[in-house]
Order: C-alpha cells, then sequence, then structure tokens
C-alpha cells in the first residue's frame, strides 16, 4: 500500500480543500521536476505528492479512504482477514473459530475480490482480475501570455521525463482551463498516466478581458478627436489601422471584429476600444488659441447637473 495521502502532503486528516491544496502547491514548486533534473528522489517524492493530492482534492475519493474502502492508490482495500492472518485458523471444519466450507460459498465470498465471479477458487474464473494499475497523473501549471491566450497561440511546455511538446490551445481557454495529455504521465503496470495541464492566463498591461472581448483603452490627442483621422491600434494579433471620426468623445468605444477570445465553438469575441483624449500639459500655444472661447453646451445636464 502506498503512504498515506495525509502523511505524504503532511497534513492533518481533518485539513480542509483550502489546506490541502496549499501544502500540495507548496510541495509540488519544490520538487517540481524542472527544478530537479539531478535529484530522482525529488522527481519520486512529486509523483507521491500529486497521487496524493489527485485522490484528497477528490471529494468522493477521499470519502471512500477515510472510510477504508480504497487505499492510498486509489485500489480496493483489503477487507480484514485476508493476508497472514487467514480466515481465523482455516477452511477446517467448522471448529475453531474457522469457516465450515459446506456452509460458505467462497466463489459468492471472493468472487467479487478477485474478479473471479461464480468460478471460485480452480474454476474458470480464478485467473481473473481487474485491469492492472496506470501510472500516476502528473500536474502541470502553464503560465500563457494575455496575447497568446486570446490568439491561441502554440505553447511548449517541457514534462517531467525532459521532453517537450507543442500544445494547441482549445477553444474557449481562460485562466483555470485544464488540458489532458493521454498517456504523458508516470508509468505504470496498465501503462501511463495522463499529464492535467492546468492554463495560469497572466495579466496584460493594457489588454483586459470582458466575457469573450478584449477592451483597451486608446489614447487621442485632441486634434484626432477634433479633425478624425486613421490612427494605428494595438491588438492581441498585431497592430491595425482603426478609423476615428471627426468630433470624437472620450469614452467613445469603438468595435474591432474578431479580435478577442475565441468562445468554446471556435468564434472568437471583438476587441473594443474605448477613446481618451490626452491633452497636452501647459502648452501655452493651445491655451492662446482658446483664449476667449468656451463651449456653451451643457455638457452634464444627463447627471442632472
Amino acid at each position: 500500500m502506498a503512504n498515506d495521502p495525509y502523511q505524504t502532503l503532511g497534513v492533518a486528516r481533518g485539513a480542509s480543500e483550502k489546506e490541502i491544496k496549499s501544502a500540495y502547491r507548496k510541495l509540488a514548486k519544490e520538487l517540481h521536476p524542472d527544478k530537479n533534473k539531478d535529484n530522482p528522489k525529488a522527481t519520486e517524492r512529486f509523483s507521491a505528492v500529486t497521487n496524493a493530492y489527485d485522490l484528497l482534492s477528490d471529494a468522493d475519493k477521499r470519502a471512500r479512504f477515510d472510510r477504508g474502502e480504497i487505499d492510498a492508490d486509489g485500489n480496493p482495500a483489503m477487507p480484514q482477514g485476508f493476508g497472514g492472518g487467514g480466515f481465523g485458523g482455516g477452511f477446517g471444519g467448522g471448529g475453531g473459530g474457522g469457516f465450515g466450507a459446506e456452509n460458505v460459498d467462497l466463489s459468492d465470498l471472493l468472487g467479487g475480490l478477485f474478479g473471479g465471479g461464480r468460478g471460485g477458487f480452480g474454476g474458470a474464473g480464478a485467473g481473473r482480475r481487474g485491469p492492472p494499475p496506470k501510472g500516476a497523473n502528473v500536474q502541470y501549471r502553464l503560465n500563457v501570455g494575455f496575447a497568446d491566450a486570446a490568439a491561441r497561440a502554440s505553447q511548449r511546455i517541457t514534462l517531467g521525463d525532459g521532453k517537450t511538446i507543442d500544445l494547441k490551445l482549445p477553444a474557449g481557454v481562460e485562466d483555470g482551463t485544464q488540458m489532458r495529455l493521454t498517456g504523458k504521465g508516470e508509468p505504470g503496470p496498465g501503462g501511463p498516466g495522463d499529464a492535467l495541464v492546468t492554463i495560469n492566463v497572466q495579466p496584460h498591461a493594457f489588454f483586459r478581458r470582458d466575457g469573450d472581448n478584449v477592451r483597451l483603452d486608446l489614447p487621442i490627442s485632441l486634434d484626432e478627436a477634433v479633425h478624425g483621422g486613421k490612427v494605428k491600434v494595438p491588438t492581441v494579433e498585431g497592430a491595425v489601422m482603426l478609423t476615428i471620426a471627426p468630433g470624437s468623445s472620450s469614452g467613445k468605444t469603438l468595435r474591432i471584429p474578431g479580435k478577442g477570445f475565441s468562445r468554446k465553438d471556435g468564434a472568437r469575441g471583438d476587441q473594443l476600444v474605448s477613446l481618451e483624449i490626452v491633452l497636452p500639459e501647459g502648452d501655452a500655444d493651445l491655451a492662446e488659441r482658446l483664449k476667449g472661447w468656451s463651449d456653451s453646451r451643457s455638457v452634464r445636464a444627463k447627471l442632472g447637473v
């Protein structure tokens, strides 16, 4: 049987989900294969920590483990009485606390445990067992740039065995999205487990996400606002030219189609560009040009003031 998962993570049996997650993150960061390429023991511990977290982060598996129904590997726990002690003195003729063979149907008693069905010992079902267990799943966290996430740019990740693979981000990707790489986990008797890659979308200096759309506050000069014109605007896939209409005010929002995040159906949101007029500070020439002029409109009337 594997080590107790609570001991492996260093938490009490009554630990909360938050405490379990915090302990796992700390250990995974410390033991990650990328940081311990010359330390096979750290890699082994990383695998054990991941296995323990896989079990304890699953509420159903954790409850079954706490009740003694499964072991730390998630396999059915061996009932009491199996192992070296046998059945209270063997399968004798009913005395001394043993089981009388004439009163016990061993195919019923053991069939569920050994997968033998009604075959009993020595019958057709004697050698049948469940499939051998696969290797442990391995958890990875992949930091992805904001623009790359929106454009679903290919990402390269280094696995625990040192191999690198290129990942295509899924449609609808967002912070916390988990990707499963089948067969890229730890080896095991029944084949390798999987690699579970959690996506961390990084914040951007001037883009921000709004649902499937990307928002940008675009500074423009006073003459661009008054006279209009074409200006260069950054998007998640490079700069484009955007037409500003004459007389545009701060806060006006323009739309660039198809430059947002992908939806799960593969379609994409838009980029929403909010204009922000930036006046020069201490420009004597501008002050002189506006001297004697004032805007007579009641620009705050809709606010009731």
